[in-house]
């Protein structure tokens, strides 16, 4: 069965984004800090349309996150938006030509037609909680892999559900005092945890961990 794979930017005092997130300022205050080590690498910088970048021990990491997945599942905050769709939703933070070029299935309380965009990327909206959301991603991913997005909160349900298979955390050495915390919420699930790999890079250390199940 396809693995459901989750990889995030994390501070040093366990915050995936910083506080008083808006559609102005979606990572928060002080957010952008914790991708400041991807955005100026070439590996990044050609999915997402644009030219030049680094290549540092950060490159192999960031490869290897984009290989075999053939799907992904985000939240609705990492799509974009609160509450109802209206007569003209918004197309999300993602623009003309996201960069997952795959099915995307968006776990939202708000029903809404399919959104297709350039690049192979359609984004799917679900109504009917994780499971389906996960159900119909490995249906989507032809046997490859999916892809866990964020928030935090959609990550703490696909954790505290035991449905993701490996976690790959890039922590950056920012302490953002406040904001969204990956582990909160987790209402005393036992989550076991296996460090597989760990690499040293510019700005942030890789933690790669195995889900025990």
């Amino acid at each position: 069965m396809a693995r459901l794979r989750f990889q995030i930017s994390m501070s040093l005092d366990g915050f995936i984004a910083g506080p008083n997130q808006s559609e102005e300022n979606p990572l928060g205050e002080g957010g952008t800090q914790l991708h400041e080590w991807v955005i100026g690498l070439a590996a990044w910088r050609e999915p997402h349309g644009r030219e030049g970048g680094e290549v540092n021990a950060s490159t192999k990491v960031v490869e290897e996150s984009l290989e075999n997945i053939g799907a992904t599942v985000m939240g609705r905050n990492m799509f974009g938006g609160r509450g109802p769709w209206g007569d003209d939703p918004w197309e999300g933070w993602w623009g003309d030509d996201p960069p997952f070029h795959t099915p995307v299935f968006v776990v939202t309380h708000h029903a809404r037609e399919p959104a297709p965009k350039e690049g192979g990327t359609t984004f799917n909206f679900v109504t009917d909680g994780i499971e389906s959301a996960l159900e119909q991603a490995r249906a989507a991913a032809g046997g490859k892999d999916v892809a866990l997005g964020g928030g935090a909160n959609i990550a703490q349900q696909y954790l505290k559900a035991g449905l993701i298979d490996e976690m790959q955390i890039h922590v950056v050495p920012v302490l953002l005092g406040d904001g969204a915390r990956l582990f909160d919420n987790l209402g005393g699930a036992e989550v076991g945890l296996e460090c597989i790999r760990t690499v040293e890079a510019p700005g942030v250390t890789h933690l790669t961990y195995r889900v025990v199940k």
